[in-house]
């Protein structure tokens, strides 16, 4: 074992509660999981030599990825949007006789991804319409 990963070990648990459960300091967990990101690092090899179980290091890691990645900006022209599945888009019936053809992706909460590329306007609201007249498990509790 490195001196850095005992070092490591050393600080990592400060206290323990009055059911055994360890308390951890806040930078020596920061300073694992970041060590745990480094290539070509076993995160059980890591979590057996600091004294921590594989599982529960590895859930400070994915939480962790997730705190980072939220906190990255968004690339391209993808709106994460906070809102109903569903709003009523209304085109009149002109635009609907042009040809014009649309490109439109929608990710809804239970992970299905809707993707309209290079379809025409007029296919693109029918779909929608037929999308908004759908119950979802939103709209069936009572």
């Amino acid at each position: 074992m490195s001196e850095r990963i005992s070092d490591l070990a050393r600080r990592l648990v400060v206290g323990h509660k009055r059911d055994g459960r360890c308390i951890y300091d806040a930078q020596a967990k920061r300073e694992l999981v970041l060590a745990c990101r480094e290539s070509g690092v076993s995160m059980s090899k890591l979590a057996r030599d600091c004294g921590v179980n594989a599982n529960q290091l590895s859930s400070w890691v994915r939480r962790h990825e997730r705190e980072t990645d939220g906190a990255l900006p968004s690339s391209g022209n993808v709106v994460e949007v906070e809102a109903p599945a569903f709003v009523p888009v209304h085109i009149d019936a002109a635009a609907q006789q042009d040809a014009t053809v649309v490109g439109m992706q929608a990710r809804l909460p239970n992970g299905v991804v809707v993707d309209l590329t290079g379809c025409g306007l007029l296919q693109a609201c029918e779909l929608i319409e037929t999308l908004g007249r759908l119950r979802c498990s939103g709209s069936t509790k009572g």
